[in-house]
């Protein structure tokens, strides 16, 4: 591979690059630069999820793509090639990925005020398309399940660590896998007393989609998480809960579909504690006081002033 450096100077053209690196690319990163070698505009035209779809590869394949010619990442990259072809400079990538309801010089209310927009849409778009049975469905599922496994992949991984984490305190033997190479090995475990749970907003991770098919060869209940239920991780689950499209703008950066993810597991989380109400009260109860002696009592009005009093005594002092 070219040696990265930061931003994107090292002394060759973009082409150059991708020429230098071909012999030693592995063949998913081979089709991206394939793309981008037929049509160099490709990167200014396209979010880092479309150039994936057009490789036939995943978005996190694209950004090491991206790193290996000597970017931080997808931003960079097509900065880099905008100012390469003539056709822009950070203005047009900043359009392209963000669109045109956020300036760069709009004022913080102004964003904050479209920002609380756009999460309440996004919210209440994903309670309009979840169908309560089938959510009710899984959440009977997991609560007599034997072990619950939870694969998500970069930012939807965060989102399955956290589900697992939820289940966990109440009581249900639950794993989150990122790595698919884990994930897989989990995923051969499991059996028809277990559930399966594939997070993924556009629902074409081929590392989510390939832990999920094998989880559901091995005989698990499994459940898509996505956006697009029409997508290949929604095609091969038992179940797909819907979350709310990303909107048209922050792509691929949009936190609002994380949010969107969070409710729909949320309500899951809420509705399996309400089938194992006994078991959960009592674990979570436990579990707050096995921590409770690290937190710190809450300050009293008396005791934060005298702490400001001191502080002003030792400024005095100085």
């Amino acid at each position: 591979m070219v040696p990265r450096t930061k931003g994107s100077g090292n002394g060759l053209t973009i082409a150059r690059r991708i020429a230098a690196g071909r012999h030693s690319m592995p063949s998913a990163m081979s089709k991206i630069a394939d793309v981008v070698t037929e049509h160099p505009a490709a990167p200014v035209e396209l979010t880092i999820t479309e150039l994936a779809e057009r490789a036939g590869t995943s978005a996190a394949t694209v950004t090491r793509f991206c790193r290996a010619l000597g970017f931080d990442g997808y931003t960079q990259f097509r900065v880099g090639v905008a100012s390469e072809i003539g056709r822009g400079d950070a203005d047009e990538s900043w359009h392209a990925d963000i669109g045109q309801e956020f300036g760069a010089t709009d004022p913080p209310g102004k964003v904050l005020q479209t920002l609380v927009a756009l999460h309440v849409n996004s919210l209440e778009s994903t309670a309009a398309r979840l169908d309560l049975d089938n959510v009710m469905h899984v959440a009977d599922t997991i609560a007599v399940s034997r072990h619950v496994d939870i694969y998500g992949v970069g930012g939807s991984g965060v989102i399955a660590r956290e589900f697992q984490a939820r289940l966990y305190r109440i009581g249900v033997n639950a794993h989150a896998w990122s790595d698919v190479h884990d994930g897989l090995t989990s995923a051969v475990m499991q059996d028809a007393r277990c559930v399966a749970i594939g997070v993924s907003s556009t629902g074409r991770t081929d590392e989510t989609i390939q832990m999920l098919s094998q989880a559901g060869a091995a005989g698990a209940f499994t459940v898509a998480i996505t956006h697009d239920v029409d997508s290949w991780l929604a095609g091969i689950a038992d179940v797909s809960l819907a979350s709310a499209e990303p909107s048209h703008y922050l792509r691929p950066d949009d936190l609002s579909v994380k949010h969107s993810q969070l409710l729909v597991l949320d309500l899951l989380y809420l509705l399996i504690a309400q089938r194992m109400f006994s078991a959960a009260s009592t674990r979570l109860a436990a579990s707050a006081m096995a921590v409770s002696a690290h937190r710190r009592a809450q300050r009293t009005a008396r005791a934060a002033s005298a702490s400001e009093r001191t502080d002003d005594s030792m400024k005095e002092t100085r």
